[in-house]
């Protein structure tokens, strides 16, 4: 035992300095770009302003495209060749009482290829169920789908180019005989049992068409190619996305949007969006042309709709090779890209706008291109550069 002291020592409070400011407790968020490396947020920020005019679908909109699809056929701008031909086959599948025939969308992205879907699915007055290429991995994934299937409902594949060459194997007697081949047991012993699933749609959907099989192209009824979409088309989609945000626009404003968007509906409403931000924080919240040019100009999008990563596309072959012809590969090197993500996002508005030209030997910059960046074609251009002389 020990012995207790009677005379405890007063607790003192702590002294505080009177110069010594209150300490600030930092945000979550504040805490977490604190401990990133240095760079990271530079690095994040650039890539958000290079992602602004890629047609790819960016994983925080998802629900912000949702609000601003169509919600019936006749609702979907642009495209009224294929409008047409949709529309005569669902009419004649209403009057069948039958199912559509398997549809197949390809095209560059961002045009509308899952929104068609959709819309489908809505007139027929049916279910969709959606999926995609890379994320079926064996042939059961399919089956859980398919036997889900009610009459006539539609499946969508997103990226069906991508599909293994199993799971394409495995589609093709469902597409053909609605049935699938189940196997329940491996090895020697193995049995597969035939299942029967209702008659549905395949609606497949890839921005690669050449890199379909032709077994699989084959199997699809109608084969239907999406464009790049007019100004004037994507003025109609930028004036009706607005009033369904109530963003007051004015007509030249809405014509800027249009213009550099780059031909796709999905960056219009993306810029749009961005854009709406720009107005309400440095305007009086409308969107005239002014407001527009402002904007874009800060996101770096210029007149033709082009962004940092054209610019370094087509300035990397102008002056690191001379203008070309070079290799896909050489040239995703030296920008620092995916040869696939060059091929697939960038090429197509390129090669659609005449600053790029495709060639055997390579990929080969036009003379747009040399004007666009103030730069004189050398002689091996040959007549190009004669179209902007005097």
């Amino acid at each position: 035992m020990h012995a207790v002291r009677r005379h405890q020592p007063e607790v003192r409070g702590r002294r505080r300095h009177p110069h010594r400011r209150p300490v600030r407790h930092l945000s979550r968020q504040a805490q977490r770009d604190a401990r990133r490396p240095a760079g990271a947020l530079e690095r994040e920020r650039a890539l958000s302003r290079l992602e602004i005019t890629t047609p790819a679908a960016l994983p925080d909109e998802g629900g912000a495209e949702a609000a601003l699809r169509p919600s019936r056929l006749d609702e979907f701008v642009g495209q009224a060749k294929l409008k047409a031909s949709l529309q005569i086959a669902i009419d004649a599948a209403k009057g069948r009482g039958d199912a559509l025939d398997h549809i197949l969308f390809f095209g560059p992205p961002g045009l509308g290829k899952t929104t068609l879907a959709a819309l489908l699915a809505k007139e027929m007055g049916v279910q969709l169920r959606t999926s995609s290429g890379p994320v079926l991995e064996k042939p059961g994934d399919l089956v859980g789908l398919l036997t889900g299937l009610g009459a006539g409902d539609i499946l969508f594949i997103d990226e069906i180019h991508r599909l293994r060459p199993q799971l394409e194997e495995f589609l093709y007697p469902a597409m053909e005989d609605f049935r699938v081949d189940v196997r329940i047991a491996d090895g020697p012993n193995a049995q597969t049992i035939p299942m029967t699933v209702e008659r549905f749609t395949l609606v497949g959907a890839t921005t690669r068409f050449g890199q379909l099989t032709p077994p699989m192209r084959a199997r699809f009824g109608i084969v239907e190619r999406l464009s790049f979409y007019p100004p004037e088309e994507l003025t109609q989609i930028v004036n009706r996305s607005a009033g369904i945000l109530k963003v007051p626009i004015a007509p030249e404003g809405a014509i800027e949007l249009a213009r550099r968007s780059r031909g796709t509906p999905r960056i219009a409403n993306r810029l749009l969006r961005r854009v709406r931000d720009y107005a309400q924080v440095r305007a009086d919240g409308r969107i005239t042309k002014e407001v527009a040019a402002e904007a874009l100009e800060r996101l770096n999008v210029d007149e033709f709709g082009l962004d940092d990563m054209d610019a370094r596309i087509l300035t990397t072959i102008i002056e690191k090779f001379g203008g070309g012809p070079v290799g896909l590969g050489t040239i995703a090197a030296a920008v620092g890209e995916d040869p696939g993500t060059l091929e697939e996002v960038y090429e197509p508005y390129l090669l659609q706008q005449g600053f790029l030209e495709r060639t055997q030997r390579g990929r080969v910059a036009t003379a747009n291109a040399y004007k666009r960046y103030g730069i004189t074609p050398p002689p091996a251009t040959g007549g190009q550069a004669v179209l902007f002389d005097g």
